[in-house]
């Protein structure tokens, strides 16, 4: 009797104190807003912002008539307002060497190394980092130690640090082996378990996607293949299975034609990467409803990460200068098939290095810039970084667009992103849930 009336009597304080909090009310004046369904401009609007969520857009004047008399008031006159980014494949709790050269490498030593308490704070300032940057919700795939994503997650949700709205994936499912961990293998056994739940049948395909579940993960991400070590078919069902049975979607890193079958076959929710495969393909990921998400790289950001990294020979230079331009042309050419079939885009950076000389968050907008140099228009290259990835994190009610109901998480720009997509690099205004991050716009 005592607990459950110190329970009602806890409830009702807090529900007394919420209700005589009042709600904070913002009043936005943007010159303009980007409407990312129509993909036009929409001159002088009023956001009125209530709590955490847009409650109004429109015509500025009718807005304000609408609005509370002591309303906070953001002028944003000059500039461009837009919904805040989304990056589908980030990796926040890693911030690899480019010098630990290849990804296996990596990997060892993020573990060993670094270790779970730097990269959770690496995680920390990562987060803060891409969202100053403009990007207001983040799907984080993997490296991040067991459940190092979950808890930043967490951490975000209860204020104790800035960062992104975060889907967490936690561990990745692998083939046996993992991702690109060369060592021998009584040494790889150790370093395993630390990044990865191992399928090496069905059964084990759906307890993997059910102890993620159970590390706090919404969101399962798979990696179907790594060289000859590939995923089945009737693995993937599995995994697929289980975690659409409790409404998760699935993130399927595939680069090989098999793994990309594998991964269609499945029914995943989007395909990482995707080098290998084929205009079949890519048509069969459009009739299913399928989402790529290209992870594309502009040159220069390879040659800053790695090749400044490696104190290479200048025939050891020349060779990896090839290889690059080698692997820019297969993203081109994949993206364009992709393009070509009707497969929807959704944006993300799979930026798992230090670059030198940038913030996470600057490192990130790289992508933007490699989309169109591949041949996405500006305003494709958008909505892959808003709409589109909203709806592949299931959270198009929520997030993505300029809408009443929506969050309040806005960005604005001073010029014109569909005529320089590198304005993107240069958010001057951010906005989440209905706090200012940052305003750097004239006053």
């Amino acid at each position: 009797m005592l607990k459950r009336m110190l329970v009602l009597f806890v409830a009702l304080s807090v529900s007394a104190l919420a209700q005589n909090t009042p709600t904070k009310t913002t009043l936005i004046k943007a010159g303009r807003v980007f409407d990312v369904k129509t993909g036009v401009y929409l001159q002088n609007q009023g956001v009125l912002v209530t709590g955490d969520r847009i409650k109004d857009v429109g015509a500025f004047d009718a807005v304000k008539s609408r609005a509370p008399q002591d309303a906070m008031s953001i002028d944003l006159s000059q500039a461009t307002l837009l919904p805040g980014l989304v990056d589908c494949h980030g990796h926040l709790l890693c911030s690899m060497e480019g010098r630990w050269f290849p990804g296996g490498e990596a990997i060892v030593m993020a573990v060993t190394r670094i270790g779970p308490a730097k990269r959770a704070l690496i995680g920390a300032a990562n987060a803060r980092d891409l969202l100053e940057a403009g990007f207001t919700a983040v799907r984080n795939v993997g490296h991040s130690g067991v459940n190092g994503d979950g808890a930043l997650r967490h951490a975000i949700n209860e204020g104790l640090v800035p960062g992104p709205r975060v889907q967490a994936a936690c561990r990745k499912l692998t083939p046996i082996g993992g991702q690109v961990v060369e060592l021998r293998s009584e040494n790889a056994a150790a370093i395993i378990p630390e990044e990865f739940l191992t399928v090496g049948n069905v059964e084990q395909a759906r307890r993997a996607v059910r102890q993620a579940l159970a590390e706090v993960a919404d969101v399962i991400k798979v990696l179907v293949d790594d060289n000859n070590r590939i995923l089945n078919s009737d693995e993937m069902r599995a995994i697929v299975g289980e975690a659409h049975r409790v409404k998760i979607k699935v993130a399927a890193h595939a680069t090989t034609q098999a793994g990309v079958q594998a991964a269609i076959d499945g029914g995943v929710d989007s395909i990482e990467h995707a080098e290998e495969a084929t205009e079949e393909q890519f048509k069969a990921m459009r009739d299913k409803g399928v989402s790529l998400d290209p992870t594309l790289w502009t040159t220069q950001a390879l040659r800053d990460i790695y090749l400044k990294s490696l104190y290479f020979s200048p025939e050891e230079t020349a060779q990896f200068e090839k290889e690059i331009r080698a692997y820019i042309d297969i993203s081109k050419a994949k993206l364009q098939r992709a393009l070509k079939a009707g497969v929807k885009i959704a944006a993300g950076s799979d930026m798992w290095m230090r670059y030198p000389g940038k913030k996470r968050g600057e490192a990130t907008t790289v992508m933007f810039e490699a989309m169109v140099d591949a041949g996405m228009s500006h305003i494709e290259t958008i909505r892959a970084a808003t709409i589109n990835s909203a709806e592949l994190l299931g959270w198009q009610d929520r997030v993505g667009s300029v809408e009443a109901g929506k969050f309040a998480d806005l960005i604005a720009v001073a010029g014109d992103p569909l005529k320089d997509i590198t304005e993107l690099k240069r958010v001057r205004f951010v906005m989440k849930g209905g706090e200012v991050v940052k305003n750097e716009l004239p006053k």
